[in-house]
């Protein structure tokens, strides 16, 4: 059962103004990863769900959180049926995002009022969204739309929230590119946590990549 409100997710996301993305299927190095983000300042983290038995993966990275980094909101990523949602809401996640818009999926979460984001490519994909309940749209993959897009949408549109994911990196003049246009926060994935820092266990590398990040963002935002 998720321990945080789709209210209380979305509050988060506009105030942090990030979400790290990340999928390994080694427990031990994901609880690391998690607390290196923790550390650095991060309050949310999506678990990008696609390799086999991901939900185990998961499973114990959410328990760790809950356990040991009070205030840590841990989502499901990559998820596309109704089932996948369900099952992964059983574990306790409290945000449930998606690569593209499935009704389906937006029932399943709302009948708990877990936060559900789907993956929008169109102002009729945004709108349907939010008819369905939507708090937060996904705007995805970013890098082909870009803040321009954002920046058309917001304005007949100013009370649409928008996360792209994909085409977000660290650099200040990319992040600034998409604050300026509007967007709630973004989603952050191999730009942040690289196969690099993975491959060297750099955790503190990427504490610090996190704490970063979130000062510029919060320059940005103020």
């Amino acid at each position: 059962m998720a321990q945080y409100s789709r209210l209380e997710v979305v509050q988060v996301m506009g105030s942090n103004g990030m979400v790290p993305l990340f999928y390994h299927p080694d427990v031990e190095l994901g609880k690391n990863v998690l607390r290196a983000c923790y550390d650095g300042g991060a309050r949310l983290l999506e678990f990008t769900a696609r390799g086999d038995f991901a939900f185990e993966v998961f499973l114990e990275l959410n328990k760790f959180a809950i356990q040991e980094l009070p205030g840590m909101i841990m989502g499901v990523g990559s998820i596309t049926d109704a089932a996948a949602a369900s099952m992964f809401m059983q574990m306790g996640a409290n945000f449930i995002v998606t690569p593209s818009l499935r009704e389906d999926i937006a029932k399943v979460c709302n009948r708990r009022k877990v936060l559900w984001s789907p993956g929008c490519g169109s102002l009729t994909e945004i709108n349907r969204a939010e008819e369905l309940g939507c708090e937060l749209v996904k705007l995805f993959p970013g890098s082909t739309y870009g803040p321009d897009f954002v920046k058309a949408i917001k304005g007949p549109q100013p009370w649409t929230s928008v996360m792209p994911t994909g085409g977000v990196s660290t650099e200040k003049s990319n992040l600034k590119g998409w604050f300026d246009a509007g967007v709630t926060c973004v989603g952050m994935g191999s730009k942040l946590i690289s196969k690099d820092v993975l491959a060297k266990k750099d955790f503190k590398g990427l504490e610090n990549k996190v704490k970063e990040t979130l000062a510029i963002i919060s320059e940005l935002k103020a």
